[in-house]
């Protein structure tokens, strides 16, 4: 185990170097958003699969109507009525059109469409559904292919129409489902083990005794990995013995979990025994990091699988897992984007850190044409209700210790999608 504390750059390299794209399974389409494409998509068939109209008019032959004006209108034979979902049963031929509603197959014969609005046709034109002219009046000249769509103008037969590696998005699933893919593969869901320890807790529907908390980490630890694609899956609390975490530990390794998460427990004191457990079965890759909050966090493995021990304070546990935990859960998940969206942000007031990487909770908006921080409030490690305010983390370097107001720092978005920034 490194003894020497580490940046959080040189932190972060070491855990992301240990993590890869899980292997790959077949889910329903519409359970797919969000969901990493491990395989790329090739179109089965044309879209659109038939030539149809893009309004609602008449199917025609652009030569018939090349003289047609408001002022001189070219009349046409109306042969028969063309809905959509039906295949035609007419043949435009010169000096016929046939009525068609949008969507609606092409006739054979017809190369263009006159669209309503450019007819004398006021019934169709205000949606009433009696019976069609026997003859109508164009207005309007228009050229082959008019408001036609044609075979294969969207998609067509061959095309990869999503790589792999596509982060799956609702519009993405209108796609497959035209062209009728109704499963697809995407990469496995991290299974994220989360243990909480620490004599003081109890669960979030009971009363807090003398000296006891609510298990704050345990809810929220399992609502980020949810937002990051995992599935979390909880250890329960483990009191403050080694024999009780090394056994939460041994349950986590027995369900085959892609990473374990712990929190409390990896500080100097007598009761903070995760880091023995962890070594009982494994190996601590490192300990402590130079951020604020943070410090004491630990970075080794259960056996075979990745750990993450957290700190107990809520922030301090927030802040590690989204510097640390996050990428590695994308990453598992075949996430090619990792950073989070960062902004230039112009402090709205001076800032104090300790010479640490400091991650502060801020509120950023965008006024007079940027950014601008301002502070979401107390800034120790226990307060949460600052974190709740936040949409950002500030981040003032490492050795900067005072940061005047006007000062633009990087500001971590919390809220802002990774994957459209």
């Amino acid at each position: 185990m490194t003894t020497v504390m580490l940046s959080v750059s040189e932190a972060l390299a070491r855990v992301l170097a240990d993590f890869h794209p899980l292997d790959s399974e077949i889910v329903a389409a519409e359970s797919a958003v969000g969901r990493v494409l491990a395989d790329s998509v090739r179109a089965s068939i044309n879209l659109p699969p038939f030539p149809n109209s893009s309004m609602d008019g008449y199917a025609v032959q652009a030569t018939d109507v090349a003289a047609a004006t408001a002022g001189a209108p070219v009349t046409l034979s109306v042969i028969g009525d063309i809905p959509a979902g039906i295949s035609p049963t007419v043949e435009v031929r010169s000096g016929t059109a046939a009525r068609i509603m949008t969507g609606a197959q092409m006739p054979p014969g017809a190369d263009a469409v006159i669209p309503v609005e450019s007819t004398d046709d006021s019934g169709m034109m205000m949606g009433a559904k009696g019976q069609m002219p026997s003859a109508v009046q164009i207005l309007k000249a228009v050229e082959v292919g008019a408001f036609v769509r044609i075979v294969g103008e969207d998609v067509k037969t061959g095309d990869e129409v999503l790589a792999a590696g596509a982060l799956l998005r609702p519009y993405d699933l209108g796609v497959l489902a035209a062209l009728g893919v109704g499963r697809v593969p995407v990469i496995s869901r991290p299974r994220v083990a989360i243990l909480s320890t620490g004599d003081e807790l109890v669960d979030i529907d009971q009363t807090p005794g003398a000296g006891q908390i609510r298990n704050v980490n345990g809810y929220t630890l399992a609502a980020l990995i949810h937002k990051y694609g995992g599935e979390p899956i909880s250890l329960g609390v483990a009191r403050d013995t080694f024999e009780e975490v090394h056994q939460r530990l041994l349950a986590a390794v027995e369900q085959k979990v892609d990473a374990i998460i712990s929190s409390a427990g990896v500080s100097v004191g007598a009761y903070d025994v995760v880091k023995l457990a962890v070594e009982r079965e494994g190996a601590l890759n490192f300990w402590k990091v130079n951020m604020r909050p943070g410090k004491p966090l630990v970075y080794g493995r259960v056996r075979d699988i990745p750990f993450f021990g957290l700190p107990g304070n809520p922030v301090s546990a927030i802040v590690g897992f989204e510097i640390f935990v996050r990428p590695a859960l994308l990453k598992l998940g075949g996430r090619r984007r990792l950073e989070k969206p960062v902004v230039k942000a112009r402090l709205a007031e001076a800032l104090h850190s300790d010479g640490r990487e400091s991650y502060l909770r801020a509120v950023v908006v965008h006024e007079n044409g940027g950014y601008t921080a301002r502070s979401a409030g107390g800034q120790g490690s226990n307060i949460v209700s600052a974190l709740a305010h936040s949409n950002a983390f500030i981040i003032v370097p490492a050795g900067v210790t005072e940061v005047h107001a006007g000062s633009t720092l990087s500001a971590w978005m919390l809220d802002w999608p990774e994957e459209i920034f």
